[in-house]
């Protein structure tokens, strides 16, 4: 008997490898809502809370305030140490979806963008100061218009204390928040609602409407202006398949944002209302 023709064998058709590869719909649902609540979800809901907490609360709205990156310890190194293990917990989810969006052996980097040959880094780079820009100019004049109206939170962008590594870890949040943002909110979130067959118009709204939601405990102003932000970069994302230059303008708009109060004259910042 042909020991060969006896050995048993492992069927490894087209059809099997593909279904391993392209989860089910079912799966994809679970999956988006399971990274969501780990992430950008999870602070969309308790930002709709704030924001009703805000408007039941005395003193108005618009004379509240919103500190963005507090301290977390009055000693000086330990406030250092849970500054930088806090933002490395925040880069957790992201890690999780470019794990989920690697199977099949695809590369993660390359199908958001972030990587591959199409454009280099310098132009990534060029266009993700340009997308900064345009937002940002528009941005600091909703704010203004917000805080006028009495409808929009003081935005205290820092509330570390005055040490040798604050500068630094503001710039460390910024990157983290540009990260983990445009990586969940707009690459995997529209790239898993289009692998759910979703349209392009549907899953660029979503992604909008996600990003306007968890900015809501800054005031409808400003979470109106970031559906509007969401819309331009998941548009962008959706025509170009790049999330790097969105990574890079939205880095570029929290530094500012983050180092800007300390370089800029106080009777500026009285005046945009955040002083």
């Amino acid at each position: 008997m042909d020991d060969h023709a006896a050995a048993p064998t492992t069927p490894t058709t087209p059809a099997l490898a593909s279904a391993v590869e392209v989860p089910s719909r079912r799966r994809l649902r679970a999956e988006v809502l399971i990274v969501l609540g780990l992430s950008l979800g999870y602070y969309a809901i308790t930002a709709a809370l704030r924001l009703v907490e805000r408007y039941l609360a005395e003193p108005s709205i618009g004379q509240q305030t919103s500190q963005l990156n507090p301290s977390r310890s009055q000693i000086d190194y330990i406030d250092l140490i849970l500054q930088v293990v806090r933002q490395f917990y925040l880069l957790v989810p992201v890690a999780l979806v470019l794990f989920l969006l690697s199977a099949g052996g695809k590369s993660a980097l390359r199908r958001l963008g972030i990587t591959g040959h199409e454009h280099s880094a310098w132009r990534d780079l060029g266009m993700g100061l340009v997308l900064a820009a345009a937002i940002g100019l528009p941005g600091l004049v909703l704010y203004a218009v917000g805080r006028a109206i009495g409808q929009t939170v003081r935005i205290d962008t820092s509330g570390l204390p005055d040490a040798w590594w604050t500068a630094t870890i503001l710039l460390f949040s910024a990157a983290v928040a540009g990260v983990l943002e445009e990586t969940i909110a707009v690459g995997y979130l529209v790239t898993r609602l289009q692998d759910m067959r979703w349209s392009a118009t549907g899953a660029i709204v979503a992604s909008a409407l996600l990003r306007g939601a968890y900015h809501l405990y800054q005031g409808w102003p400003m979470a109106l202006g970031n559906v509007v932000m969401g819309l331009v970069f998941a548009w962008y994302f959706h025509r170009t398949g790049r999330l790097g230059p969105l990574i890079i303008a939205h880095w570029t708009l929290d530094a500012v944002s983050f180092i800007g109060p300390e370089l800029v004259p106080e009777e500026w910042l009285v005046e945009l209302g955040v002083a």
